[in-house]
């Protein structure tokens, strides 16, 4: 059977906006993995394990999923605490 992970991205540790974190991706997980003798790099002999399909809703993730027989592990996202600061803080201490 496919496996699925449903998850929306996290950001980047590159990138202080929310840039690429408002949808949803549905990721086939992969048991077969192994490391390539030749370069060493890890390689697998299944192409779902390259597939990420976007959805803008976790509810649409969902129910495409269920319309192919995926069996799937949602993972809500964290929510960000903001901590608002300004530039006399700096100096204030």
């Amino acid at each position: 059977m496919k496996k699925a992970l449903i998850y929306k991205p996290s950001k980047s540790s590159m990138q202080s906006g929310k840039a690429n974190t408002k949808k949803w991706l549905l990721k086939f997980d992969t048991d077969n993995r192994g490391i390539n003798p030749l370069m060493g790099w890890e390689s697998s002999t299944n192409t779902l394990s390259e597939i990420n399909l976007e959805f803008s809703t976790k509810d649409e993730a969902i129910k495409y999923a269920k319309k192919n027989n995926i069996i799937f592990e949602v993972i809500e996202p964290k929510s960000r605490k903001i901590i608002k600061k300004s530039y006399a803080d700096n100096f204030i201490k």
